[in-house]
């Protein structure tokens, strides 16, 4: 993988005269922050999409326990008359 700090020092050299121009008294995102909070959105979308293909395969129901049931007594037909 390339060193991510060599592209990041270029980009900067680029964004700095870009700055200067700017009204120092207005901050705003731009369109870096709009393709930024894009990208962002498209990653949740993505991983939410995943995660709701993962969750159908999830079989949530439980196996009968054989200890509880071989505790429990099993009622006869008197006992259902009642």
């Amino acid at each position: 993988m390339p060193d991510m700090s060599a592209s990041v020092s270029l980009a900067v050299t680029h964004l700095v005269p870009l700055a200067k121009e700017l009204d120092k008294n207005k901050v705003t995102p731009g369109v870096l922050g709009f393709i930024v909070f894009a990208v962002m959105a498209l990653a949740v979308w993505g991983l939410m999409k995943s995660m709701n293909k993962h969750m159908q395969k999830v079989d949530f129901k439980e196996a009968s326990d054989p200890d509880a049931e071989q505790a429990r007594p099993k009622a006869g037909p008197s006992a259902q008359r009642g």
